[in-house]
């Protein structure tokens, strides 16, 4: 939602930093790596219960992610690979810091917050799966409520304000309600083509 309104208009924004500080170098596939990076400090940080950092490491995460998108199209270096790339390491990303929770709540002992946080596993695995599914059917599904960027965003606060269980509550239903808007979505969209 965020990602759709916005689009990509930080991009002069983004590409004019960048060229503060890298001149006319910058390789977007290094800034998605570095974007996955960030995200396996924040898991880190998240299992040592330092929540500080682990909040602080998937801001900067998410700031990789705005830069490795802001690069290859501002110096038309957007290729195939680029964003199969960039769509793999968002997964890993994602999924690995919900490991990360997951083992954590696991170590506490509390069944309820692992079996919530395997919920928004779930859902945030088939949130980024039905839209690539709807695209292989020639259905482009922008739609939903929560696409990855409300997802950084919420789990920052999570971790930042100690909020995780109802940042996780949150998670869990509006991803499986974005998945579900999709199916529905894409369901009427090829009833009426047909």
């Amino acid at each position: 939602m965020i990602g759709s309104r916005i689009g990509h208009r930080l991009d002069p924004y983004l590409d004019y930093v960048l060229k503060r500080v890298l001149g006319q170098r910058g390789n977007p596939d290094l800034f998605t790596f570095l974007g996955l990076l960030a995200t396996l400090v924040a898991s880190f940080f998240v299992l040592r219960e330092s929540w500080g950092m682990a909040g602080l490491a998937i801001i900067l995460s998410g700031i990789f992610d705005l830069f490795d998108g802001a690069v290859a199209r501002n110096r038309d270096r957007v290729t195939t690979f680029g964003g199969f790339f960039d769509s793999v390491s968002d997964r890993y990303s994602d999924l690995l810091l919900l490991l990360a929770f997951l083992v954590h709540y696991l170590r506490k002992g509390d069944s309820d917050l692992v079996i919530l946080t395997a919920l928004v596993s779930i859902g945030t695995a088939l949130v980024p799966y039905t839209k690539a599914r709807a695209e292989a059917i020639q259905v482009p599904c922008n739609i939903g409520l929560m696409e990855r960027a409300e997802r950084i965003i919420l789990l920052t606060a999570g971790t930042l304000f100690g909020w995780m269980r109802p940042i996780l509550w949150i998670l869990a239903i509006l991803t499986h309600f974005t998945a579900l808007q999709r199916i529905y979505y894409v369901w009427k969209k090829l009833k009426n083509e047909g």
